[in-house]
């Protein structure tokens, strides 16, 4: 299958678990774990999973010059943009997270264009557009109270810094992953996550009664480290190696559409007809980003003739 093909299956399939991400993560909290607590659990897992599946990769040693952005990406990818997420979901409510994330392609956009001189181009800007109207459309139109959701306001404003972060770190991470194999990359970049994150978040990991824990409560926590944690930023990094950093940002559009069909499945929300057009420009807006150079001038040259 040609790599780029597997390089968009692999950022559909981080979004599809972001997606489902956030309902399953938002059941824990706070009743068997508080949101920062939550990170510790998080961090510490991926780290041991990805130094575990590192036997298997190449031995690379990191450049003494490059050891600063490697710190600075786990700043942003596993403090910041974690921290803030979870907080935030915690005093927020699912669907308001798995929309407001949205605003990550355009964070993306912008900085890609500016850090890593990303070439703009009429139809990845339209997509953008497309994209987040659609987004907006969800938000506007949607559900804006829920139980277990005790500050809304602050809990959005959270995940603006949760969206605006990550969309940091992928314009940071980006000259790592043309240079070192993706195993290399996570391993340190989650080693650091932990470091970093323990004074914040020790004392609620602490607090849980891990004893005590029912299945429901298991499940959804290996839930986020593997799939959530793991499985997404193993993806992410491999799709990165093919794709551009905006790219790969345009596809966080699929969570607000996954994140409301998750909960109409279980039965937490219903479909409207606001809601199906603004899935329809979800869609448009992801296709039109991940369009190549090549399909572009393609479609020109068939509306000329």
């Amino acid at each position: 299958m040609d790599k780029r093909i597997l390089a968009l299956l692999a950022a559909f399939g981080a979004s599809l678990i972001y997606g489902i991400n956030h309902t399953v993560a938002k059941d824990v909290m706070p009743t068997y774990i508080q949101p920062f607590g939550f990170i510790m659990l998080r961090v510490t897992g991926a780290t041991f999973l990805f130094w575990l599946i590192s036997i298997w990769g190449p031995k690379e040693k990191i450049d003494t010059k490059d050891w600063p952005r490697l710190i600075v990406c786990s700043m942003f990818g596993m403090m910041i943009n974690m921290l803030a997420f979870f907080k935030g979901l915690s005093l927020s409510t699912p669907i308001n997270s798995s929309v407001i994330v949205t605003i990550t392609p355009i964070i993306v956009f912008v900085l890609s264009a500016v850090l890593i001189k990303e070439r703009i181009t009429f139809i990845r800007t339209l997509g953008v557009l497309l994209g987040f109207a659609g987004a907006l459309g969800l938000v506007l139109f949607g559900e804006q109270t829920q139980q277990n959701a005790p500050n809304i306001a602050l809990g959005n404003l959270l995940f603006m810094i949760n969206a605006t972060s990550y969309g940091v770190y992928l314009v940071l991470v980006k000259p790592l992953v043309a240079k070192y194999h993706s195993f290399t990359i996570m391993k340190w970049v989650f080693l650091i996550g932990i470091v970093i994150n323990f004074p914040f978040t020790f004392s609620e990991f602490k607090a849980v009664e891990w004893t005590t824990l029912p299945f429901d409560a298991i499940w959804r926590m290996t839930f986020v480290v593997v799939g959530t944690t793991f499985s997404t930023y193993l993806l992410n990094i491999y799709a990165l190696k093919q794709l551009k950093a905006s790219t790969i940002g345009a596809f966080v559009y699929l969570q607000p559409l996954i994140g409301i069909l998750f909960a109409v499945a279980v039965g937490a929300d219903k479909l409207n007809f606001v809601r199906v057009v603004a899935g329809l420009l979800v869609f448009l807006g992801v296709y039109l980003v991940t369009k190549t150079k090549k399909e572009v001038t393609v479609a020109k040259r068939t509306n000329v003739s």
